[in-house]
């Protein structure tokens, strides 16, 4: 079956713009396009998108205060950020607010079709600049600590997790089942007081337990 997709941009030219491209990949269907803040959030509830991209900038409510909102109706809502705006502050918020993925626009478009499939599979996405500019800003507070250590299989998840890897590929590499797998996940996110993947990456960094 097709990931099912709900754009959310206030520009019509980009909604139909990114519709466009991503109908050229026969594993998408666009299901419904979002003008507004509002509109995203009552799309999302009534469509149960697979993944959702979301531009920050929306008028009525901005793309932050709408992730808050799909995440609290439906807390496994994945959500890819597509957006041009890549100040330190909106970046934060829209991890902390939930988000699995951050894009900038203006990415190739084989990197926005493969954030899509990492996404929706489960993973979490930052680009380099985007890694970056959080992780600038994540160190400005006092530094987390680890609730216990990592065991050292946790920490060969989370190397993993740091780049992109899904469930399934991280079971293959290791040699490991799925479910061992996502097991690992909810521990490391226990222990790094992560609400998601992406969280627990940019922690982990902070930490120095992994290198971005």
């Amino acid at each position: 079956m097709p990931i099912r997709i709900l754009i959310a941009d206030d520009h019509p030219i980009v909604r139909e713009g990114l519709s466009a491209v991503l109908e050229t990949q026969p594993d998408f269907a666009i299901i419904g396009m979002a003008a507004n803040g509002a509109q995203a959030v009552a799309q999302a509830a009534t469509l149960q998108p697979d993944i959702m991209l979301l531009d920050l900038e929306l008028p009525e409510l901005d793309g932050v205060a709408a992730l808050r909102a799909i995440r609290a109706a439906n807390p496994v809502a994945r959500v890819l950020i597509f957006t041009a705006f890549d100040t330190d502050e909106r970046i934060l918020a829209a991890v902390q607010a939930g988000a699995q993925g951050y894009l900038l626009k203006g990415a190739p478009r084989d990197e926005l079709f493969q954030a899509i499939r990492v996404v929706h599979s489960g993973g979490s996405l930052l680009q380099p600049v985007v890694a970056a500019r959080l992780l600038r800003q994540v160190r400005q507070p006092p530094a987390p600590t680890l609730a216990e250590p990592l065991t050292e299989r946790e920490h060969e998840v989370l190397q993993l997790l740091a780049r992109g890897r899904q469930n399934k590929e991280i079971a293959h590499d290791l040699i490991i089942s799925e479910r061992t797998v996502k097991f690992h996940v909810s521990a490391i996110l226990s222990k790094l007081s992560a609400g998601n993947r992406t969280e627990a990456v940019s922690r982990a960094a902070q930490l120095g337990l992994i290198d971005l």
